[in-house]
């Protein structure tokens, strides 16, 4: 039996779907070439992405980018809607007032029973103004801009990818939904139950984050580490702090005093990390400080870690320094681990050998390295496959001057999600 074969069985039957396939239905050449002549689209369309701001709390620049999005994602044929952030927000410390919209559009297959979930962001790290700094342009290789890496690729690929299926007349799936979220860098506060109910509800899902770095080789991931986030606040007492020092309760000592015993709280054998990363303190140089805070960055393999964490931080906080002193939690869990599966690794089989037939060097990772994603969310709650890294490689996300993808590696990632898709949409 084939890899590819052995890899799509496995793939499918966690979901139901019969445990049979068919190869790709449009020879690798033809695709090949489709894709070397659509990838000059794709650059146009990331420039048009990459010239509109839209960070995450930029309600103005996520809905121009929205429309943008949705109107691309009607011309190729997708019952398509805009949806606003419902009742379901879960809150967080960075969520904005007015969390950004989702674009969720439908593709009727013609006959076939698979249903696929694509993912991608169109919201970036970066506030109003930046991109002066990051301007689109290409150089060799290379094309830069503002959030182009993460994700506004990702949203490219798909959008380039459903052009290539229209331009060959494939159909032979049950349905592609594509869902492009609003807020995905802080933390999905709006999308996430969507994503996971939409997870629920397909056969396979795919998520187009950076599917590498600038020199390869292309690399998938099948796990990814669930993110969390603790705050220390301490509630002092201002006073002098030449007159009558002793008159104050120095919120900045008790906040030492708390980072300082929870400072041993990871344990990098479950993959499991407390970090202390940023914190303020008091108002000008002579006053005890009235105020203190302090944040973790919390990452974990195992969701049970959170749990383990928020009630070791609530137990700790209790040893106080200065007896007069308040000091409280905030615990937010950001966002779930997510596992490789059975199912996934069906599918990471799949791609892979659908990925040396066209001599695409390719990883796939089922251990997690740190970062985490939204396809966690979709992966919640169902037991079909999932897979994160769909597209294309880069390098610089998050950055202030050299975020950029590579050019080289446009072409044959669409081929290997074109087939992908050929190969998950209509198991006999």
């Amino acid at each position: 039996m084939s890899a590819l074969v052995s890899g799509l069985l496995l793939a499918v039957a966690a979901t139901g779907v019969s445990a049979q396939t068919r190869p790709p239905a449009v020879a690798l050449a033809e695709l090949q070439a489709l894709a070397a002549r659509e990838q000059p689209a794709l650059l146009k369309t990331l420039q048009q992405l990459v010239e509109i701001e839209s960070g995450s709390s930029d309600r103005e620049g996520l809905d121009r980018i929205a429309a943008v999005v949705a109107q691309r994602l009607k011309d190729l044929g997708g019952e398509v809607s805009v949806l606003e952030p419902g009742t379901d927000v879960y809150r967080m410390f960075d969520t904005p007032e007015k969390v950004g919209p989702m674009v969720q559009a439908r593709f009727k297959g013609g006959g076939g029973r698979s249903k696929v979930l694509l993912i991608a962001h169109m919201d970036t790290v970066y506030p109003r103004g930046m991109l002066a700094q990051q301007p689109f342009r290409i150089e060799g290789q290379r094309a830069y801009g503002l959030g182009i890496a993460d994700d506004k690729q990702g949203v490219a690929t798909i959008l380039h990818v459903l052009a290539m299926l229209k331009a060959v007349g494939w159909k032979d799936c049950g349905e592609i939904t594509v869902l492009i979220n609003g807020d995905e860098e802080i933390s999905s506060p709006a999308s996430r139950h969507r994503i996971t109910r939409l997870g629920s509800e397909h056969d396979a899902v795919l998520s187009f984050e950076g599917g590498g770095g600038p020199d390869g080789p292309d690399t998938l991931r099948l796990a990814t580490s669930g993110i969390g986030a603790a705050t220390v606040s301490v509630k002092g007492r201002a006073s002098h702090a030449g007159a009558a020092p002793e008159r104050g309760v120095n919120a900045l000592y008790e906040l030492s005093h708390q980072v300082l015993q929870a400072r041993d709280l990871s344990d990098p054998k479950v993959g499991r990390q407390v970090h202390w990363t940023v914190s303020k303190s008091g108002v000008v140089r002579n006053m005890i400080p009235p105020s203190a805070e302090a944040a973790a960055d919390v990452r974990v393999e195992r969701v049970e870690d959170f749990d383990l964490i928020e009630a070791e931080l609530r137990k700790r906080i209790q040893n106080k320094l200065l007896p007069e002193s308040e000091v409280s939690l905030s615990f937010e869990r950001r966002r779930p681990p997510m596992h490789a599966t059975p199912a996934s690794r069906g599918l990471g089989d799949t791609l892979k050998s659908l990925a040396e037939q066209q001599g695409l060097p390719l990883v796939v990772r089922d251990v997690p390295t740190g970062g985490g994603t939204d396809a966690a969310f979709a992966a919640a709650a169902t037991r079909a496959p999932v897979v994160e890294g769909l597209g294309v490689r880069g390098f610089g996300a998050h950055s202030n001057q050299a975020e950029f993808v590579q050019l080289d590696s446009i072409a044959p990632k669409m081929v290997l999600v074109t087939r992908a898709l050929m190969s998950l949409g209509n198991p006999p």
